[in-house]
């Protein structure tokens, strides 16, 4: 039977003395097994524990010599095991809950003296190095030559960094690591993101800057980065869209887009309440989307972008009289917030509901609308804007719908009794 943990040994005897312990644990590998001496020819059961400053370690006798088991807070990987000769309190921390339960477990029978047969005992030797070193959190390859062509990856990893190795696809066995908070994949040559990326549950950065990425996975989307994803980088790609449920990424607090060939944001960007630092410069952006105006920003940077002029007299008509059948339903389905999806209408209406817009008046405009653009003013939705052109602007067009004829009038009236004032 062996444990990986942190141990500490404390001498219960020091404070009598005037001394105190260090209160420093150090990883060791714990094993219980037998040893074979004069008085015990049948060998007793002892627990050695191995360091890597004393890989040999040290042995406890078990049988009779426990004095009380402390395991108050065991699920969550702490227990104390108190011997009687020597004076000693062995405390363990960060194990494994349920191989902490067994390891006390096969301590407890090898105390009261079960036959040693029934216990699983492990040979009481030297420990190797990699069984006692910390487990490694945090790992960077900055060359194709460090690259591990054999080897795996520590499955401890909380933060990897691969970059300039010229990978042209993400290695399968990063996705493997599932305390992985931090992946840095950036200046490489890849080109596709593979839907795994989302069982990565704990990944809270992903940075994939400077590489040949030409598409951002629908998948990823509806995957458990939706509660874990905080930071994105997608900065000095090939992206011309993002996908409609891009959205759905919740915790999202830092997005960087610059430098790709962006056509348009997301429409629903809006609902990216948690949003904070949003840096899109230097793509081909014309419009923003209407939902833009719902962001509360600290810093947004929208530079070098070929916004186009606003003007509310120049609109786009896609209104029909009356209404169709689908456009009532369709609306209908978004205001009232019913779920849909393939498997209960079409593929393609499922895409118009996607991208549904909301009129000033509240009501939903999936296929039939009018559209036009309004000037608007970025500091509104942030607190800090980067420049927009270098005339020193800090506006730009975002689009309206008007889900009637009524709605677009009413919006032009007021637009006209502004500029008489």
């Amino acid at each position: 039977m062996r444990l990986q943990c942190d141990v500490e040994v404390v001498n219960r005897a020091l404070p009598s003395l005037g001394l105190r312990s260090t209160g420093r644990s150090r990883r060791a590998l714990l094993s219980i097994g037998t040893h074979a001496d004069r008085s015990s020819p049948s060998g007793s059961p002892y627990l050695l524990i191995c360091t890597a400053r004393d890989r040999s370690g040290s042995r406890y006798k078990l049988k009779d010599n426990i004095e009380k088991f402390f395991t108050w807070f065991v699920e969550e990987g702490k227990a104390t095991v108190r011997l009687k000769e020597p004076a000693i309190d062995i405390c363990l921390s960060k194990a494994d809950s349920s191989s902490l339960k067994s390891f006390l477990s096969a301590a407890r029978l090898a105390h009261r003296g079960s036959d040693t047969d029934s216990l699983p005992l492990s040979s009481l030797g030297p420990a190797r190095a990699r069984d006692v070193e910390k487990p490694k959190k945090k790992l960077s390859i900055l060359s194709k030559k460090d690259y591990p062509l054999t080897s795996s990856f520590p499955h401890s990893l909380e933060q990897l960094q691969v970059s300039y190795c010229r990978l042209t696809r993400v290695d399968l066995r990063m996705l493997s690591l599932r305390a992985l908070r931090r992946l840095d994949l950036s200046n490489n040559h890849i080109k596709k993101l593979p839907s795994t990326i989302g069982d990565l549950s704990c990944l809270a950065e992903l940075i994939l800057h400077n590489n040949h990425l030409e598409s951002f996975s629908d998948g990823l989307c509806s995957s458990t980065l939706q509660t874990s994803l905080q930071h994105l980088d997608l900065s000095q790609n090939q992206l011309q869209v993002l996908p409609a449920r891009f959205c759905q990424l919740q915790q999202l607090v830092n997005l960087k887009l610059d430098q790709n060939k962006l056509l348009r944001l997301p429409f629903h960007i809006g609902r990216l309440s948690k949003l904070r630092f949003l840096s899109a410069a230097h793509n081909q952006l014309t419009v923003l989307p209407a939902s833009f105006r719902k962001l509360c920003l600290e810093n947004l940077d929208l530079f070098g972008n070929p916004f186009t002029q606003a003007n509310a007299l120049e609109h786009t008509i896609r209104l029909t009289f009356p209404l169709r059948l689908q456009e009532l339903a369709s609306r209908a389905v978004v205001e009232l917030r019913i779920p849909h999806g393939p498997h209960s209408v079409p593929l393609h209406l499922c895409h118009q509901l996607d991208f549904s817009q909301a009129c000033d008046c509240g009501r939903a405009c999936v296929d039939s609308y009018i559209q036009t653009a309004v000037s608007f003013n970025l500091h509104l939705v942030s607190h800090t804007v980067v420049l927009v052109d270098n005339m020193g602007g800090t506006e730009a067009p975002v689009q309206k719908h008007f889900c009637s004829l009524m709605c677009y009038c009413e919006f032009m009236d007021g637009c006209v009794q502004r500029d008489l004032r």
